[in-house]
């Protein structure tokens, strides 16, 4: 049976801390601990104890820290931020777990963005490397996306090049609705399993901007 309740003392895959006004929330994916067998949770990729903890983490700052006023989402890892969720898991799944999996994993990026509208609290993305299918959904919950600028880390929906689906948690949506995105862009982006860097990624309002590699360590 899969348990919904964890603290950040319990965390494996997330690094919660505080300096003042400013959480920094830090993904560091332990690929061994997984929810269940035959797959490793390379790249910083997920499965739904990943973002049970992340869940747990967003409802903390929200409830718990009133004094913060801007949350860091970022990376441990280096030169990737996040691979999204991970395809052997899915491979192995139920079709019912698939889909109650991709509905908490949604609720808890609105999660991010009800914050963000009822308290001001603003969400900023930092990526210190490629972020992926669920990783860049992730960052596209947030208010701001940053991309560091080091000519190889990009931000790619590669879902329907790479597995003939759409992506599952609100992904394409997110683009047109939230960051206003042309319509016939997001549709090429979605078919480039490469995703875009950085100078382009920014053209074509996928990301706010870049910052340098030295920035966010």
């Amino acid at each position: 049976m899969i348990n919904f309740q964890t603290s950040p003392d319990q965390y494996k895959h997330w690094k919660l801390s505080f300096d003042g006004a400013v959480a920094r929330l830090s993904m560091d994916v332990a690929e061994d601990v997984t929810l269940a067998e035959g797959y490793k949770l390379k790249l910083n990729s997920y499965d739904l104890g990943v973002d049970i903890e992340l869940a747990d983490a967003i409802q903390r700052i929200r409830f718990e820290h009133p004094e913060v006023h801007a949350v860091v989402v970022t990376s441990l890892k280096p030169r990737i931020f996040c691979a999204g969720a991970n395809i052997y898991m899915l491979g192995t799944s139920s079709h019912a777990f698939k889909v109650n999996f991709c509905k908490f994993t949604n609720e808890t990026r609105c999660a991010i963005e009800d914050d963000s509208r009822h308290s001001g609290r603003r969400y900023l993305a930092a990526l210190n490397g490629t972020a992926s299918g669920g990783g860049y959904e992730l960052a596209i919950a947030c208010d701001e996306i940053y991309l560091v600028d080091d000519g190889n880390s990009a931000v790619s929906l590669p879902e329907v090049p790479l597995l003939g689906v759409l992506p599952g948690t609100g992904g394409l949506t997110r683009l047109v609705d939230k960051r206003k995105v042309r319509r016939d862009r997001a549709d090429v982006f979605s078919t480039l399993a490469e995703g875009l860097k950085g100078k382009r990624a920014k053209e074509w309002g996928l990301i706010d901007d870049t910052f340098p590699t030295t920035k966010f360590q």
